[in-house]
């Protein structure tokens, strides 16, 4: 029964040793792929355009669909 659980895991294993031991490692680490440097790093290795730090994600906002706060004094 115990062999019949973890056989998904060795199929994995055997055909996508790189990346099951990737995600293994990363877990171990408790790395999170949403935080930098990870994040960037793989943003780099995929070849996905990273916006400048200085724009907030979602762009300028220039498009009105999200909501503004303001304060008033």
């Amino acid at each position: 029964m115990f062999v019949q659980e973890l056989s998904p895991i060795f199929q994995e294993l055997v055909h996508k040793p790189v990346a099951f031991l990737g995600g293994f490692a990363s877990g171990l680490l408790r790395l999170n792929l949403s935080e930098d440097p990870v994040r960037t790093w793989l943003d780099r290795e995929l070849g996905v355009a990273v916006p400048p730090s200085n724009t907030p994600p979602g762009g300028n906002g220039s498009n009105g669909s999200v909501p503004q706060s303001i304060n008033i004094d």
